[in-house]
């Protein structure tokens, strides 16, 4: 049976199927988060706010859609650093040379984290202003 062009093209890279392609697809999470936590210092500080930020949410006496909502805008913002980092690396592996195109797309990955991180701030505000209001008042 003759290989077809489009198949002949398909990266070496490509995954498997099945319980490997689960466990090859873990063990790369695993080594991304090592990276970022190696190379990348703003993932983590935000990384040492979330964790505790976290278990703060878990811990208050919210409705549990309020907590869900707290805990999820904080994995918005690491996945948001994460997807910049990777931007960034990119580009930085392209060619470390400046370049005004290089220059865009880091600010704009900025840009995004930067979104994610006042999402997150006004979610919490919200959420976490009445009750505050409670307290002081009871």
């Amino acid at each position: 049976m003759a290989i077809t062009e489009k198949e002949s093209q398909i990266s070496e890279f490509k995954s498997k199927s099945g319980l490997k392609r689960i466990l090859s697809a873990c063990s790369y999470s695993i080594q991304g988060f090592q990276a970022a936590w190696r190379n990348e210092h703003a993932f983590r500080q935000e990384l040492c706010i979330v964790v505790p930020a976290m278990v703060v949410a878990l811990l208050l006496p919210l409705p549990a859609l309020h907590r869900l909502a707290l805990v999820a805008v904080l994995m918005l913002l690491l996945i948001v650093e994460l997807l910049n980092s990777a931007l960034e690396t990119v580009v930085d592996r392209i060619s470390l040379e400046r370049h005004p195109l290089s220059k865009v797309a880091k600010d704009i990955g900025s840009a995004a984290v930067f979104l994610a991180l006042m999402l997150a701030g006004i979610t919490w505000i919200v959420i976490l202003l009445p009750l505050v209001k409670a307290w002081f008042t009871a």
